[in-house]
């Protein structure tokens, strides 16, 4: 019998560490690793870097290119990150990929307030945070996956992903 590598999307709002544990668990799980970031038009990073929250309009062309990568990785398995914060962003995803796994890391307000209020260099400015926790629709109990939670270590986020996702 063929052994599948997963096909997972971290998801959660900004500053939930989607990066941190979506390259982590990538490396562990041995599959290649994309950043959603890379896949957003230079125009809606001016828009978030200004302070304005996306549409569902503005996201469209962005979720459709996260959903290309992942019908690309049908079978070699892989690991993006991607907010993914409404049930229909998911739906989508799943459309191009029906087997892919939704890692939802999730903290506090304050707890996510507070690493984003210490991070540099990115275009997501913090004013944002508080639309996409508006925003966040919970997986619901017919979605492929798992919540993990943030209080930890990266190290200790990135175990409790590998065994979500190996479960």
């Amino acid at each position: 019998m063929a052994v599948v590598s997963p096909l997972v999307v971290v998801m959660g709002v900004s500053g939930s560490g989607k990066t941190t544990v979506g390259t982590a668990l990538a490396e562990r799980l041995g599959v290649p690793y994309a950043e959603a970031d890379d896949f957003h038009p230079p125009e809606n990073v001016a828009k978030m870097a200004s302070g304005v929250p996306l549409t569902d309009e503005d996201r469209a062309p962005w979720l459709d290119a996260i959903a290309a990568w992942l019908k690309a990785q049908d079978g070699e398995g892989g690991v993006v990150t991607c907010s993914a914060l409404k049930r229909a962003y998911r739906d989508r995803l799943r459309r191009a990929a029906p087997e892919v796994f939704f890692l939802h890391l999730d903290g506090s307000p304050e707890l996510i307030g507070e690493r984003l209020s210490g991070r540099t260099g990115h275009f997501m400015p913090s004013a944002l945070l508080r639309s996409q926790f508006e925003t966040l629709e919970a997986l619901d109990a017919d979605e492929a996956g798992a919540v993990v939670p943030i209080d930890g270590t990266p190290q200790e986020v990135t175990e409790l992903a590998v065994a979500a996702v190996l479960r």
